[in-house]
């Protein structure tokens, strides 16, 4: 039973080290608008929908191991921004293993692992690792719309 759940746990977190290296970009990411479900949102240049935390302080990220591994942050060295963004808005702050996470508004940004498509927002008002996680607005605030 000992072998099992060890068995078990190596891959899971192997699929979480998998999802953050599936979504995490290490040199360059363009920020870019996406209409979703609640309307305007952030997305990363893989079309993926970007998410902030309210339980980060400030600029600095307070999700790491589990958390990262649901909610994969954005890194990139050099982001830039899209049409209809402000790139006064759009900076990067250094998380605890040296990577530069890019923020917008202030807010650091993140990816949901169980957005499987462009589109996705299924972390939409989701509660979990002591906050909530809200998609991004043009402006650099919270959307706060559920799409159901």
């Amino acid at each position: 039973m000992r072998k099992i759940k060890f068995a078990l746990a190596a891959v899971l977190v192997t699929i979480g080290v998998s999802a953050a290296a599936a979504f995490a970009s290490t040199k360059t990411s363009t920020v870019s608008l996406r209409t979703t479900k609640v309307g305007k949102a952030l997305v990363a240049a893989n079309g993926r929908t970007l998410y902030l935390f309210t339980a980060d302080k400030g600029r600095k990220s307070s999700c790491y191991r589990k958390c990262a591994a649901v909610w994969p942050p954005l890194t990139a060295a050099n982001p830039t921004v899209g049409r209809g963004l402000r790139a006064s808005l759009l900076g990067t702050t250094k998380r605890k293993n040296g990577k530069l996470q890019v923020t917008y508004g202030g807010h650091p940004l993140y990816f949901f692992a169980k957005d499987t498509k462009p589109g996705d927002v299924r972390g939409e008002g989701v509660v979990h690792f002591g906050g909530s996680w809200w998609l991004v607005s043009p402006a650099g605030t919270e959307i706060t719309r559920k799409p159901y």
